[in-house]
């Protein structure tokens, strides 16, 4: 029998935790789900006889060491810069590990000890990253084969509210961690190379440089650059292509509107507010205008932006109830704290709501002297408020990569991420079966 360790029992693990169950008496698993909350962790498994629920803190170095002893393969859920330890521990104890999260230079650093170990640690087998990687490699692979040279790679994910579940302006809901919906964009410098040239976007500008695309029977959807795009030009073998770009989707209009947050820096997470929680939102988006004892917070805000009196922006923001005079109730709170409340009470997923992950993908090539082009797209909705669309895009490839690695049919070890065949040939027909399907489409070929 063979053990799986899985660290953490989130939002994002319904779907990952009900398919090691379903396996676990045929691939003679044995499952130990380690919570914080072994509550959570318990309702999770339910009564299966092949699983348990333990309380666990990783940062009890004696007891994580201890369940890492005594599994096969370690799944980590926990937020990324958490991960290091735990993956040091497996390669003391020799076994592998399965994350969702991008490789940190900290993690890297494992990669030699860990080839030489033969122990597998596989990051970005999520989303995006994870899904974006498997089927766009399998696009590039295939035209390469062929004979094509690839000029152009745009790749986008969204993770939003389902068409019959949005009803609100801003078209949209947390279906993530809504702590990095607030921060994104602040991590660091956002670049791609487009037509040759290397571009940089600063963040005050992040949200005012979007791209709009539109997909057969869901429509448009609004793209803004992700991160730091150059990196992956190098891990999918496309040193010399002239367009790379990464991005993530919003519907329209979205990014306008939250760029007043940006401007205002209402979502800057570097400073507390003293006196906060008896400050009200009115207070709150106040302090990041000029004094006026004339005007009202509405005007300030709209001269500041520069919105007309009938400008749709206004009607989102109003909407979000930002100039209440409700008590934040937070104390010494960051900026970004403050709004994450204030979006919270508004953008939270109900009982019967239902999220939708849309992934994009445009390929441009040359091919016997032809300019062609491919685009690529997926989308999932989900079941319901626990089995979501986030947490079957996320949680099925750790899944299914776990079944592979523990059958041998991955095993190349070291840092890695899911980019080769390896990986997409046993991951993608199986992720089909759960509607995670692409549908590929040739296309006139048009530039950047």
């Amino acid at each position: 029998m063979k053990t799986i360790f899985l660290i953490g029992a989130g939002k994002s693990t319904s779907f990952l935790i009900r398919y090691l169950l379903e396996h676990a008496q045929t691939e003679n698993w044995q499952l130990i789900v380690g919570d914080v909350s072994s509550e959570i962790a318990q309702k999770k498994i339910g009564s299966h006889p092949r699983a348990k629920a333990v309380a666990f803190d990783v940062n009890n170095e004696t007891e994580r060491r201890n369940f890492i002893a005594q599994s096969d393969l370690v799944i980590s859920m926990l937020p990324a810069h958490m991960h290091v330890p735990v993956a040091k521990d497996c390669l003391t104890y020799g076994k592998h590990l399965v994350t969702a999260s991008y490789v940190s230079n900290e993690m890297q650093a494992l990669d030699a000890e860990a080839k030489a170990k033969g122990v597998i640690l596989l990051n970005e087998i999520g989303v995006d990253p994870g899904i974006d990687h498997l089927s766009a490699m399998k696009l590039v692979d295939k035209i390469k084969a062929e004979g094509g040279t690839i000029k152009l790679f745009e790749s986008f994910t969204g993770g939003l509210v389902a068409p019959e579940s949005d009803n609100n302006p801003w078209n949209y809901k947390f279906t993530w961690n809504p702590r990095n919906v607030v921060l994104a964009g602040q991590g660091g410098a956002v670049k791609f190379i487009q037509e040759g040239n290397y571009k940089y976007i600063p963040y005050h500008r992040l949200f005012r440089r979007t791209e709009i695309v539109e997909i057969e029977e869901w429509g448009k959807f609004e793209g803004y650059a992700n991160r730091d795009s150059l990196r992956y030009r190098d891990l999918y073998d496309m040193h010399d292509i002239p367009t790379f770009y990464r991005g993530t989707f919003r519907r329209p209009g979205f990014c306008r509107a939250w760029d007043t947050f940006v401007q205002l820096g209402a979502n800057d997470d570097t400073y507390t507010i003293e006196g906060s929680e008896n400050m009200t939102y009115r207070e709150f988006i106040n302090l990041f205008l000029a004094y006026n004892p004339w005007d009202s917070v509405e005007l300030k805000l709209m001269h500041y932006m520069k919105f007309d009196q009938d400008d749709a922006i206004m009607d989102k923001l109003r909407w979000l109830g930002i100039f209440e005079r409700k008590k934040i109730g937070l104390k010494n709170a960051t900026p970004a704290q403050i709004l994450q409340k204030i979006l919270e009470e508004k953008w939270s997923m109900q009982e019967d709501d239902k999220d939708m992950l849309v992934m994009f993908h445009k390929i441009g090539y040359e091919h016997q002297g032809k300019e062609k082009m491919i685009e690529s797209s997926m989308v999932v909705l989900g079941d319901d408020a626990l089995y979501t669309a986030m947490a079957k895009t996320v949680g099925l490839p750790m899944a299914i990569a776990t079944r592979h690695i523990l059958s041998g049919a991955i095993s190349t070890p070291g840092v890695t991420v899911p980019l080769t065949a390896e990986y997409y040939t046993h991951l993608l027909p199986e992720l089909e079966k759960y509607g995670v399907i692409f549908n590929e489409k040739e296309v006139p070929y048009k530039g950047y």
